[in-house]
């Protein structure tokens, strides 16, 4: 399963995600590129059917921790300068802020290792992603007692690979596949390691 993630904020996404993962039987492997880490890390604790955590050049906080504190902790992100800040009406009348990448930066921040013509497609079907995610604090960190994986994209210019390398190493992932030249997407650039380490994650805990 593939299921959305509403990048609206951390306890919204992760109470949205959790809601699914109850709706399933039988064992889970849980996989989650970027922010969707912070997601998988609040939505699986307490579901017993969550095997394994697969983070993919992913956030991987602890309790108490916010994206936007966690992104300046080493140096090498270029992906907030290159985010465009746009209002949306929220439901009970407050402004929320939705945040675009630029088309002139996108390749650069996002996709550098795939062809122009992807990348110009994903620019232009990417999902807004809320500013809130950054504010929002981690309220339960499930790697703490369920066991994980991670690949690291050597070349991203969105988390850092030292970021990445921190989080891995303090949630003690059994494997951790280092990918040269990889750039943020990594899932899309390098599909078969992606591919493997999910494998991996799933036969280890059959």
């Amino acid at each position: 399963m593939a299921p959305a993630n509403p990048l609206r904020s951390l306890p919204i996404d992760a109470a949205y995600l959790a809601s699914v993962l109850a709706s399933i039987s039988g064992p889970i492997v849980l996989v989650g590129h970027s922010y969707g880490g912070a997601v998988i890390t609040n939505a699986a604790a307490g579901i017993p059917n969550v095997k394994a955590l697969v983070y993919i050049a992913a956030f991987v906080p602890d309790k108490g921790e916010q994206l936007g504190v966690l992104i300046n902790k080493c140096p090498g992100s270029i992906i907030q300068p290159a985010t465009r800040p746009v209002p949306y009406p929220g439901p009970d009348g407050t402004t929320g802020t939705d945040l675009y990448l630029e088309a002139g930066s996108f390749r650069a921040v996002f996709a550098a290792d795939l062809p122009a013509a992807t990348t110009r497609l994903m620019h232009a079907t990417q999902r807004p992603f809320s500013a809130a995610c950054f504010t929002d604090v981690t309220t339960s960190a499930a790697w703490h007692t369920i066991p994980s994986w991670a690949l690291m994209s050597e070349a991203d210019k969105a988390i850092p690979p030292a970021l990445q390398r921190f989080f891995y190493q303090r949630a003690g992932a059994r494997k951790v596949a280092d990918v040269p030249g990889a750039s943020h997407v990594a899932m899309m650039s390098h599909p078969g390691i992606t591919a493997r380490l999910i494998e991996d994650a799933a036969n280890s805990r059959s």
